[in-house]
């Protein structure tokens, strides 16, 4: 079984940004810079057949490259405690243009559509109930700022290990085509 997801890595300019933030919070497990992405669809566990069909729907995406920009950061909570922070992505039509594009090729080999809502984000650390207050960490860099142009887009597979995650391209996707399709 392979478990995959489709994202987008910052170049190493921006992911510099980030690792420079990665600090401050007693008790975070601050994500490994080679791990730093925005997820565009979380896929799960398949069997190579379902991959490889996957992996050939999303070639036949057509997207023009575009800007992405990071405006600040923020946390998600679950049972009322932050459990992650992250690097806050500005949505824009494009994104959620290549986004739709990914869904559907999902779709196209049998995936249920994603019911989440997609709040583009880039997660920096996971949280549990040991970790130190966040406050400061949020207030200090919710002026974070970076834009880079999205040239392309990755399936990955993930592999989980006692260290955490370690995250494997299998296919990149380069955007090169018009903004119809």
């Amino acid at each position: 079984m392979h478990r995959l997801f489709i994202g987008i890595r910052p170049p190493e300019s921006v992911g510099d940004l980030l690792v420079d933030a990665m600090e401050g919070i007693e008790g975070a497990r601050w994500q490994d810079e080679a791990n730093l992405h925005l997820t565009l669809r979380f896929i799960g566990e398949v069997g190579r057949p379902v991959a490889n069909d996957l992996a050939t729907a999303l070639e036949r995406i057509s997207a023009a490259p575009f800007t992405v920009r990071i405006e600040g950061v923020g946390h998600f909570e679950r049972k009322g405690r932050p459990h992650a922070l992250w690097a806050r992505i500005v949505p824009s039509e494009p994104l959620e243009s290549l986004r739709q594009k990914v869904e559907r090729a999902g779709e196209s080999v049998g995936f249920e559509r994603e019911t989440r809502k997609f709040t583009p984000h880039i997660t920096l650390a996971r949280l549990n109930r040991t970790n130190g207050p966040i406050g400061a960490w949020l207030a200090s860099f919710g002026d974070m700022r970076a834009e880079w142009e999205i040239g392309g887009f990755t399936l990955y597979e993930s592999h989980l290990g006692h260290t955490g995650a370690h995250y494997e391209a299998i296919a990149e996707y380069p955007l090169v085509g018009s903004a119809v399709a």
